[in-house]
């Protein structure tokens, strides 16, 4: 896999969904993938979310985010099938009560992105949202993002569909504030993790998700393309999260939801999470503001050592 290009992220201004309408044009790769990913200054008229400061959480340099498909958590956790997920589970904190928050696929992926779903209620595109969102959070704060994604044609794609790529499951396309060199192919993502932005979705394809392939095809993947980045964590100040979109559609929307890395104290948490929930501890271990409903989420610290 190639190294990670500069993700500097614009601030958006806050605002509500458009109707759909064409993505913005898709920017060429860059010429260099050594790049590195510092931030660049906050841009004028960013508008980070008025919320009062939340309880401490760790700082963590980087945290990497993987969104699979369509499983509720006793499909995966337990399952021989998922030896890698399931080795994660052991090692790290398990979130028994996580849930998704909609159906299909979109909003669920809005809502961990920005908060909201959009109102989206359907897989339809392209759409394109105005409003703040983790990575123009981040922005704001001086930290950086990155989303790969698997089967991606190129840096900046705003096309559908491709292969078993599916803008779908990539909602950072849909926010122009989000600059088009944010907007990686998996193949960009880097082999040195101290590379990595502070945060980074990574959405495997169609078949390597859970989506169209198996428990064990997804697994597998995850274990070729993470493993190593979840034995480097622990001991970088870095974190692993995997989670689900949704469930199968028949458990109560319950998913499974794994957090591995340094300051996470292994074992179950029973507290209730959902996708705003979890996005609001991204923003609070990378020290931005949370957006959407995830600012008004209780903060997830009963994870955390000390």
């Amino acid at each position: 896999m190639g190294l990670a290009l500069g993700t500097a992220v614009l601030a958006g201004c806050g605002g509500t969904a458009t109707s759909p309408a064409p993505a913005p044009s898709a920017a060429s790769s860059p010429a260099s993938s050594e790049a590195t990913t510092d931030a660049t200054s906050p841009a004028t008229g960013a508008s980070p979310s008025t919320t009062p400061p939340r309880r401490a959480v760790p700082r963590l340099d980087h945290v990497v985010v993987v969104v699979m498909e369509n499983h509720t958590a006793s499909a995966v956790l337990g399952n021989p099938d998922a030896p890698f997920i399931n080795g994660l589970a052991r090692t790290g904190a398990t979130l028994t009560q996580s849930y998704a928050v909609a159906h299909p696929s979109q909003p669920n992926y809005l809502a961990l992105f920005s908060g909201s779903t959009q109102g989206v209620a359907s897989d339809r595109c392209p759409l394109t949202f105005s409003g703040p969102n983790l990575a123009t959070s981040l922005r704001a704060a001086g930290r950086t993002f990155a989303g790969y994604s698997e089967d991606l044609p190129s840096a900046g794609f705003t096309g559908c569909q491709a292969g078993d790529y599916a803008r779908k499951h990539n909602p950072w396309v849909d926010f122009p504030a989000v600059p088009p060199a944010a907007n990686q192919p998996m193949t960009r993502f880097p082999t040195d993790p101290a590379r990595l932005p502070t945060v980074a979705f990574v959405v495997p394809n169609l078949a390597h998700d859970m989506h169209d392939g198996t428990v064990a095809e997804g697994d597998a993947w995850l274990a070729r393309h993470l493993g190593g980045y979840a034995q480097w964590a622990p001991t970088h100040n870095s974190a692993l999260v995997v989670t689900w979109d949704e469930d199968d559609d028949d458990h109560d929307n319950r998913v499974a939801t794994l957090v591995v890395g340094a300051h996470v104290r292994a074992g179950p948490y029973a507290g209730r999470v959902d996708h705003y929930r979890v996005l609001g501890m991204l923003s609070d271990v990378a020290g931005a503001r949370p957006v959407g409903q995830a600012a008004g989420a209780a903060p997830l610290t009963g994870i955390w050592d000390g």
